[in-house]
């Protein structure tokens, strides 16, 4: 089960970098009026079988909080697309996926130790 954590903010992302320091966070950003958001979302929380302590995830409801999205995008140099997937490691974006390019496997091999 994902323990999603609210993104509301963008002095919160800036908290995500310095803790990212610490453990990999995942960000989700999420479009409550797009059907492949919904899908993506169901297939991540429905597949998701990684320890608790692998990861913090982060939820952000993009049309509430669209601020916060393009702050997300600019802050980490990356296309806006809906739904997306960011892994935060070290204060940098590692991993940017979107739509039902989203999937468990490739969150945990990202979230490997690098080598």
């Amino acid at each position: 089960m994902i323990n999603w954590i609210d993104l509301q903010t963008t002095p919160q992302v800036e908290e995500i970098v310095e803790r990212s320091r610490k453990i990999p966070c995942i960000l989700f950003k999420h479009s409550t009026r797009c059907s492949i958001s919904t899908v993506a979302k169901y297939r991540l929380e429905g597949d998701w079988d990684l320890p608790n302590e692998a990861a913090e995830l982060y939820f952000l409801d993009l049309i509430a909080h669209r601020d916060v999205s393009n702050y997300i995008a600019e802050k980490f140099q990356v296309y806006h697309e809906s739904p997306q997937v960011l892994v935060i490691r070290d204060g940098e974006c590692v991993l940017d996926v979107s739509h039902l390019d989203i999937t468990v496997p490739e969150l945990r091999e990202c979230l490997q130790e690098p080598a």
